[in-house]
């Protein structure tokens, strides 16, 4: 379901006199099946209340709780009266509830339904026709190529924006010049499979403009849809008279993303990495997720955490149970400082709130004459409501078209343009704020938490796009230290500069992983452990685990392209975790790790010997240590090469094919 709407109306005289018009409630719908889009309206079913509409409650309380039930909300009710959020609730408008119409709407009409119903391919839709501005409702008519004109759809709830946000997704409308009002659809492709954001639908002039204005949903959102077709549209409809040498065809991205092309005799980092002998890799086997039980007793009688970073740890080798994210989350972003008591995050979250909505109140007070004015805003704002309305609704925190967790991401969205205006919002940034409202489930927290958690990701969102350039370059120096022939493989195919990787390292593996395993994911990570730039080494992990299918099919550059990509939702997060690490540790005990790997990983590079180096005889040459400033905690979690998990990770024996590390 890529759009659905209720409050959708039919006004028919069908059984009515010529003066009044039966209005007939239904469901619109837009639909992804089978390779093809439908647009989908019927009458809704007797037993639902089509005559109640939603509106926002002023009795909203969604800065203490999420959702409560009737029992709950009598037991709370005293306690949030007296809280002090609830001097704020006169901000939010996002309690939803039914009400009936009071507006003279007639009962939907039950004897007509199957003669109103219908559905159409995309495909055959010739033009939408609109209403005037100010007329009432806001309704739309389609316009099917055979002619055929269907009934008028009016929008008794909201008006009809969104679905053609939703429609401009798969087809190009424009108006036409002939009538302001009406929207010809311009529809070349007749398969989903076939569509890079609509890009393919246009000449290569085209697509190469579309993607420098909006370089992050060509590459984050069309990728997850790329097929050999792209090739074909570059070359238009006469290959023998369009067709790139084969040789340019990888340079599509680097040149249409500006700052994104990499040049090895410029960029600092590249280094001459001959074959070096890592090592035995060690096997490594994770723990169960920390328990309640376990943080508990970390935490003394003023609220302390104890023993830091034994915790991180333990996070790190086997995630949170989903009971402690809420509270462990704040403190692995840094919203909380580990080592604060009860009182101090108290008056901490007391703070917080008034200046999370002073700035919410600062948008939520800007009329339509001042944000007509003000062009950065209305940007931020139509980018804003664009990526909320493509937010993944497999999660049922977020479904349904009128979620009060969307209407909430829209709001942390707009006051984080201005707390940080000037890099204001980047599509891509509400992938990164979903989970963390989902765990929190308290508006304040989930936008201090997106704050800390973007100051980790500042750079790729730069309109110069140095922070990805960097990360690019660095995983394939790791990459090439890991497998030089696979890296040579890609860069026979174009493909050595790894722009496949671009989506995983722009909003950290979000959209490859379910919901469920990138909370697991981002809380392994944000434990900075093992080492700097673990991430890098998760990327390498999944590579390497596609590097067979890759070479023995000889995949060229958009057979690549297309196979990471559809990798999405199909990797096991838990099997990536232990081969990361178990390359992190490789990386630690080799004798002889490049200067460049080093940096990478934040590794010291007075304690590694290098090719360069004298080959002493000394023990601890291997012994490669990260330093405290790469991260908080002190020590690096040491497993076992058997695979063996050891209940008490604090205490794992040592096996003598793992060396130990030791802090700077």
């Amino acid at each position: 379901i890529i759009y659905e709407q209720e409050g959708v109306y039919i006004h028919s005289s069908f059984g009515k006199t010529s003066d009044q018009d039966s209005l007939i409630s239904g469901i619109l719908r837009v639909l992804e099946k089978d390779a093809e889009v439908i647009v989908d309206w019927r009458p809704l079913d007797d037993a639902l209340d089509s005559s109640s509409i939603l509106y926002a409650g002023k009795d909203s309380s969604s800065v203490v709780e999420w959702t409560q039930a009737p029992k709950e909300r009598a037991h709370r009710g005293l306690e949030h009266l007296n809280s002090y959020e609830a001097e704020w609730d006169m901000v939010n408008t996002i309690s939803f509830k039914k009400k009936p119409h009071t507006n003279g709407d007639a009962p939907s009409h039950r004897n007509g339904k199957s003669k109103w119903s219908f559905l159409f391919s995309l495909t055959d839709l010739k033009s939408i026709k609109q209403n005037k501005e100010g007329m009432g409702w806001s309704y739309l008519v389609f316009c099917l190529k055979d002619d055929v004109v269907l009934p008028a759809l009016h929008f008794h709830q909201g008006d009809s924006k969104l679905l053609i946000d939703s429609l401009e997704k798969y087809v190009v409308l424009c108006e036409s010049p002939q009538d302001r009002r009406t929207l010809l659809v311009n529809c070349q492709n007749k398969s989903l499979s076939q569509s890079f954001e609509n890009l393919l639908d246009e000449p290569a002039y085209g697509i190469i403009q579309k993607i420098k204005k909006d370089p992050y949903t060509a590459t984050m959102v069309g990728f997850s849809k790329v097929t050999n077709y792209i090739f074909d549209s570059l070359r238009g409809s006469d290959p023998s008279a369009h067709q790139r040498p084969p040789s340019e065809m990888a340079d599509f991205l680097s040149d249409a993303i500006p700052g994104l092309k990499i040049n090895q005799q410029e960029e600092p980092g590249f280094e001459v990495i001959t074959r070096i002998d890592l090592g035995e890799r060690p096997v490594v086997q994770r723990r169960e997720p920390v328990s309640l039980e376990e943080w508990t007793k970390n935490i003394d009688s003023e609220g302390r955490i104890l023993n830091v970073d034994n915790m991180k740890q333990m996070i790190f080798r086997g995630g949170l149970s989903h009971v402690l994210r809420k509270q462990a989350w704040k403190f692995l972003l840094g919203y909380f400082p580990w080592d604060s008591t009860k009182e101090e995050r108290t008056q901490l979250q007391k703070q917080k709130t008034d200046e999370y909505f002073r700035m919410k109140l600062q948008w939520k007070s800007v009329s339509e004459e001042q944000e007509k004015r003000n062009s950065r805003l209305r940007d931020y704002r139509s980018l804003i409501e664009k990526d909320v309305n493509r937010t993944d609704r497999t999660n049922k925190f977020y479904e349904g078209q009128d979620n009060p967790g969307l209407i909430l991401l829209h709001d942390i969205l707009m006051t984080y343009c201005m707390y940080d205006f000037d890099l204001g919002y980047v599509q891509g940034m509400s992938d990164l704020l979903s989970p963390l409202l989902y765990v929190m489930e308290n508006e304040v927290d989930a936008f201090w938490c997106f704050a800390s958690y973007m100051d980790q990701m500042h750079q790729n969102f730069e309109e110069q796009m140095q922070g990805m350039k960097t990360q690019l370059i660095q995983l394939s120096t790791l990459l090439r230290l890991l497998d030089s022939g696979f890296c040579s493989y890609l860069e026979s195919q174009d493909s050595g500069y790894l722009y496949f990787c671009f989506r995983w390292l722009l909003i950290r593996f979000k959209r490859e992983f379910s919901f469920l395993d990138i909370l697991r994911l981002w809380e392994v990570m944000w434990t900075e452990l093992p080492c700097k730039n673990f991430h890098l080494l998760l990327c390498c992990a999944i590579l390497e685990s596609e590097k067979q299918q890759i070479m023995e099919k000889h995949y060229g550059f958009n057979e690549i392209l297309k196979h990471i990509n559809e990798l999405s939702m199909k990797i096991d997060v838990e099997d990536v975790l232990c081969k990361a690490e178990a390359i992190s540790l490789q990386m630690v005990k080799c004798k002889e790790l490049p200067q460049a790997v080093c940096e990478i990983l934040g590794l010291q590079d007075s304690e590694v010997t290098t090719p360069d180096s004298d080959n002493g005889e000394d023990e601890n040459v291997g012994m490669t240590s990260c330093p405290t400033s790469a991260f908080q905690s002190n020590s690096l979690p040491v497993l076992a090469a058997s695979g063996a998990r050891d209940d008490n990770p604090a205490e794992l024996s040592m096996s003598p094919n793992v060396s130990r590390v030791t802090p700077a």
